[in-house]
């Protein structure tokens, strides 16, 4: 590769993590940001909430499906809402990033400021991180949080009696999935959802704040994730349909597409909304709503009192 032919090797390591990285503003929280052998994140509440995960070209994203930026955002996004989810501020975000050697830079460049958008929406600075060669587009993220001296939600404090909520839509990334699929593009709305989460990082602290007693971001599915609370804490769930929102462009698209959209709402991943349960006759925090309640302990998850006949939601390796 010549220098400055437009790829990631023409453009070198060095001068491309400085092009993704000069002139970022950066909250209070960070002492030291990228440029040094590591960064120093100050830690008000002691103690740090850290989570990771991995995006793979083909596997969770597609560059013909979602534009560069689109994916930039949703791997930052998807990391904080597990942050949130332990009733934390998000607070910091490490990327480790890996391409092919005749990647365009402007691809990399355009990946990157979803990246600092989504963190400046969260308002979160992203403090370093690693950039490698590869066969394919992987990014990692590393997100951590603060909890402002409130004890972390968990996924094993639901007890019987206990009411379970969600915050933020659900089923809508799921159904642009389906459309994508079927080689459509539209509505955007729907397909946006799939393309680019946009969580409300606010939630899961109101949440704690208003006393719940478990919470999880929901990735894999409702029902996949109120398995994992249910597993934790020893508990059964059941769902009410009922009091699920199964919205009527959700509904449009299904039947354009001879799908359930309830299937959609109950199983589909990537929503990262917030599944809780709070104690009996609580007060919702704003934005919640109930859907179930838990019930007899190691019951399973139940929707409207009977097994789910369907796959529950996502699974690697299936």
């Amino acid at each position: 590769m010549s220098p400055n032919d437009g790829t990631v090797a023409g453009t070198g390591e060095f001068r491309l993590i400085e092009a993704v990285t000069a002139g970022r503003k950066q909250p209070e929280s960070t002492l030291l940001g990228p440029g040094d052998d590591a960064a120093v994140v100050a830690t008000p509440d002691g103690r740090t909430v850290a989570t990771t995960d991995v995006l793979v070209q083909g596997v969770h994203f597609r560059l013909d499906w979602s534009s560069a930026e689109q994916v930039g955002r949703k791997a930052v996004a998807v990391n904080l809402t597990d942050i949130a989810a332990m009733g934390a501020r998000p607070t910091s975000v490490l990327m480790g990033f890996a391409c092919p050697s005749d990647t365009e830079t402007s691809l990399v460049a355009e990946l990157t400021q979803g990246m600092w958008i989504e963190a400046d929406r969260a308002g979160v600075g992203i403090v370093g991180g690693d950039m490698v060669r590869a066969d394919q587009i992987v990014i990692s993220v590393t997100a951590l949080g603060d909890l402002g001296g409130r004890e972390p939600v968990t996924r094993s404090g639901a007890r019987p009696g206990d009411v379970v909520a969600v915050c933020g839509r659900l089923g809508w990334a799921a159904a642009g999935l389906a459309v994508l699929g079927r080689g459509f593009r539209s509505p955007v709305s729907v397909v946006n959802a799939q393309r680019c989460p946009e969580p409300d990082y606010e939630a899961g602290i109101r949440a704690a704040d208003g006393g719940a007693t478990s919470m999880i971001d929901v990735s894999d599915g409702l029902l996949s994730d109120l398995g994992h609370i249910a597993t934790a804490s020893g508990v059964g769930i059941d769902v009410r349909t009922a009091d699920l929102d199964v919205s009527s462009r959700l509904t449009e698209v299904g039947t354009a597409l001879g799908a359930d959209p309830l299937k959609w709402v109950l199983t589909g991943g990537e929503d990262h909304a917030f599944a809780a349960t709070f104690p009996a006759f609580a007060d919702l925090p704003e934005g919640w709503s109930e859907i179930g309640v838990v019930t007899m302990p190691d019951s399973g998850v139940t929707v409207d009192g009977k097994r789910y006949g369907h796959d529950g939601g996502w699974q690697h390796w299936r």
